[in-house]
């Protein structure tokens, strides 16, 4: 038998495993979450601005990869996440919409800073984000062939990805808990992170992928202690 064809064999199979892993691994750690509204009918536990930082951050990214080609794997990464968050913001709505008190609604064409991304209606959210595909769009396609913008975008666009984890720990500080939130969901961030920054570095994709990758990573252990420090505390019973 020889060795070297067997090797040769298994290293293609082994990146295109490596590569569906990207791709799809990513949305994995919302599929808790999303189970978990569902269930309980109630979004207080999430933040929603986790949607908004990965809708952006992956816009962004796309437009990076017209300037500065990288692995195809996270280009079709990112075409999922957009999928995956929108979803989640379909469901929130829904949710929303059938729990709501109030009859007073705010949209996006209100342009009122005070609701932004606080819209009542899922349609209000594809039309912020397709202005910003329209924006950025335009912007990047006048300013492609300048190098300084190319990297700061893809700067810019990684490190709001590495903000992920940002919204969903000021919600569980505003909440002194972490209830209504998946903690598989923050497990599964943690796996992942560590997978794809240890995939940016053997891939040697551009600096920006790895530094944000390891940012990523020290946010989801905070949030991790967050789940172990609230379990810690004495649950208050009235009545």
């Amino acid at each position: 038998m020889d060795l070297s064809e067997d090797s040769a064999d298994t290293w293609p199979v082994l990146s295109w495993m490596t590569s569906c892993v990207m791709v799809f691994g990513g949305v994995l750690p919302y599929i808790p979450q999303y189970q978990e509204i569902r269930r309980t009918s109630n979004t207080d536990g999430f933040s929603t601005w986790v949607c908004f930082v990965l809708l952006i951050a992956n816009i962004l990214r796309i437009f990076f990869w017209f300037g500065k080609f990288f692995e195809v794997p996270l280009l079709l990464q990112s075409l999922m996440m957009i999928i995956t968050m929108l979803s989640l913001l379909h469901l929130c709505c829904t949710v929303q919409t059938v729990n709501r008190v109030s009859t007073k609604y705010h949209a996006f064409t209100d342009f009122d800073i005070g609701h932004f991304w606080k819209w009542n209606r899922f349609e209000d959210y594809l039309q912020f984000c397709l202005s910003v595909t329209i924006f950025g769009a335009l912007l990047t396609y006048i300013l492609l062939d300048i190098p300084v913008f190319v990297e700061g975008l893809g700067l810019v666009a990684l490190l709001i990805e590495a903000m992920l984890g940002l919204p969903q720990m000021l919600q569980n500080l505003r909440n002194k808990s972490t209830r209504g939130m998946s903690v598989k969901m923050v497990m599964l961030w943690t796996a992942g992170d560590c997978f794809k920054t240890s995939y940016f570095i053997i891939k040697a994709t551009p600096v920006q992928f790895w530094l944000c990758g390891i940012l990523q990573i020290c946010l989801d252990v905070l949030i991790l202690l967050q789940v172990w420090y609230y379990n810690q505390q004495p649950h208050v019973k009235f009545g």
